[in-house]
């Protein structure tokens, strides 16, 4: 798993690629919580490079939702190939985290 992660204004795109899942997951959580913890609350992930996404990551999506929605910051995701967006509709998540079909679309969301 690859973390690319880029400044925009005030938000910050996290543009993830590779798996997701319970090896990978911790890596992305310490790189993300110190994104928030240098005081950036306006987050997108991409994950138009993710392919395999297992419950951990979802997790990790849910966990990090919390934290900002606690901070009265926000997080959406994007970019999600169809195999993802299926795991994330069957546990349920759609409806518990934005997801947008792009990176553009979705900065005017978070």
């Amino acid at each position: 798993m690859e973390a690319e992660v880029e400044e925009k204004g005030d938000v910050v795109v996290v543009r993830v690629k590779g798996r997701l899942d319970a090896a990978s997951s911790p890596q992305l959580e310490k790189k993300i919580f110190s994104i928030i913890d240098a005081g950036h609350f306006k987050l997108v992930l991409n994950l138009a490079g993710v392919e395999y996404l297992s419950s951990a990551g979802m997790r990790l999506m849910l966990a990090v939702s919390k934290k900002l929605k606690h901070l009265e910051g926000k997080v959406v995701a994007c970019g999600l190939n169809d195999e993802v967006m299926e795991m994330i509709k069957m546990a349920g998540f759609h409806q518990v985290l934005e997801l947008y079909p792009s990176e553009e679309e979705s900065f005017s969301h978070v």
